[in-house]
């Protein structure tokens, strides 16, 4: 029987209802929209060097053996603990006996041998293969046990297994894992809109502690004012990483978001091809680092200042040498350089530019300066799996901006085919006896040479180190506001 209070009551629901937004309506306590700036080109990090797939995959549908948390603490994950012999080359991995792949397929030791055989196989897509090929092989003698050897002491090996690049695939589902991942994390796979959005959905079988969200929403907005209008509409709850740093004074003034400014591993660099002429000349290169006023490009990006860098290292890391005043603003003498290398007029080259902000804004301030001493730079802006393939892959390029985003990647300068195609023996042998070294204060001291070798060789424009700039719904909590690695976990999120 209906009552009067019942009326009024829904009465009163009704008119509610009316004043609410349809957005705060519907919006579940158990769920979370986010924007992201880039859309994965597909969702296996071990497919490709994109960082778009780590955001979205790497903790919540894949792991590794070991993770990194928001601190940038090695932590245990598929492995609940390990040991290193005394001979520094024996690893023993306990594996966690309750986890469990998306499919309901128990975690092996066989999963962890198969996906490290598989990143070094001839036909591997695997962008760091680096972290693997130290390994001389590895024993998988029971369920939860797997033993590796390596060829040689490597100090930095368990920590490149916080990498995407090292989660651990089932050998029945690793094939399809692009469009349809299965792995053991937290969130499972529900469906992907390509151009518009993913959604994850709560592993209920989870080994971990289960987590608040029952889904998740990844929104993909490259528009940095239809990012800004999305969040101030309510349409999306957190953007990761805003790019419209103009846009901070309006948001932080909104007494329903939060803003916070935080760091990250990004070294952003003008990339050069040192392979090409005429940047294989260390003149060019170096005339180019004298007219690179990093102020002035900061400023013209984000209207604040950031952490300047003069070499591939963060200045996060004890290692860390300031190199920033190896080659100051000097016009006359970046003309001198350009001159002694045959060019005393300048030259023609391309700046081809991925989509984010820090790229396409600070293309156009690099292009005016480079002007200065007679570069001429035509601007090539690119989609991102345009730019991933032609180059990052086909090393079809003269400058480039991009962020490196993965913590301590000094090691990719080793390698003759990455990229920017930096070829020195004696780099190479320097990263290898750093791979060697144990002792990490005379690793540091040798990192502090690899830095000063980078800077010498002006193998790039070093430039400043990414902020990250996360605006969230005032309520929600659990975020990754800093980036030790660039992924966005969501297993500690939740509403308040």
């Amino acid at each position: 029987m209906t009552t009067r209070r019942d009326l009024l009551a829904g009465a009163g629901l009704a008119a509610l209802a009316t004043q609410l937004p349809l957005a705060a309506l519907a919006q579940a306590r158990d769920s979370v929209t986010i924007g992201m700036t880039l859309e994965p080109p597909t969702l296996d990090p071990t497919s490709g060097a994109a960082q778009a797939i780590r955001e979205v995959v790497l903790q919540n549908i894949f792991e590794g053996l070991v993770a990194m948390d928001r601190t940038g603490k090695l932590v245990p994950a598929l492995a609940e603990s390990w040991t290193l012999a005394a001979d520094n080359l024996t690893y023993t991995f306990k594996l966690r006996p309750n986890a469990r792949f998306h499919d309901s397929t128990p975690l092996s030791s066989r999963d962890v041998k198969f996906s490290f055989e598989r990143a070094v196989a001839p036909d591997s897509t695997n962008a760091q293969r680096w972290i693997f090929t130290p390994i001389e092989n590895i024993e998988a003698p029971d369920p939860i046990t797997v033993i590796i050897k390596l060829k040689q002491p490597t100090a930095n090996f368990v920590y490149g297994l916080s990498w995407g690049d090292a989660i651990i695939v089932s050998p029945a589902t690793a094939a399809n894992n692009k469009t349809n991942p299965v792995g053991t994390g937290p969130f499972k796979f529900a469906r992907w809109n390509r151009g518009d959005r993913l959604e994850l959905a709560r592993n209920d079988e989870y080994w971990g502690p289960k987590p608040s969200l029952a889904k998740a929403v990844f929104r993909f907005i490259s528009d940095p004012q239809a990012q800004v209008a999305a969040l101030r509409a309510g349409d999306i709850d957190v953007f990761t990483n805003l790019s419209a740093p103009e846009a901070i004074p309006q948001l932080k003034a909104d007494p329903k978001l939060k803003v916070t400014l935080g760091k990250t591993e990004g070294e952003t660099i003008l990339a050069i091809n040192n392979a090409k002429a005429p940047f294989s000349d260390v003149r060019v290169r170096q005339a180019i680092s004298h007219v690179l006023d990093r102020k002035t490009i900061a400023l013209g990006i984000y209207g604040f200042d950031v952490d300047y860098i003069g070499s591939h290292f963060s200045p996060l890391h004890p290692a860390y040498v300031d190199l920033t005043g190896t080659y100051p603003v000097d016009l006359a003498k970046a003309k001198a350089l350009l001159a002694a290398a045959g060019f005393p007029n300048g030259f023609e080259c391309t700046l081809r530019l991925p989509p984010p902000a820090y790229a396409r804004r600070g293309g156009e301030i690099i292009a005016a300066l480079l002007a200065q001493i007679g570069i001429n730079a035509k601007i090539e802006p690119l989609e991102f799996p345009q730019w991933l393939e032609r180059v990052f892959k086909a090393r079809d390029f003269d400058l480039t901006i991009i962020a490196h985003t993965e913590p301590l990647d000094i090691g990719n300068y080793a390698r003759d085919d990455y990229y920017f195609q930096y070829r020195n023996p004696e780099f190479k042998a320097l990263i290898d006896k750093i791979d060697r070294t144990v002792d990490e204060a005379e690793r540091n001291k040798l990192y502090g040479d690899a830095q000063r070798m980078l800077a010498r060789d002006a193998v790039n424009g070093f430039l400043f180190i990414l902020p990250k700039i996360t605006v969230t719904r005032a309520d929600l909590e659990g975020m990754w506001t800093d980036w030790p690695l660039p992924l966005t976990p969501l297993a500690e999120v939740k509403w308040r």
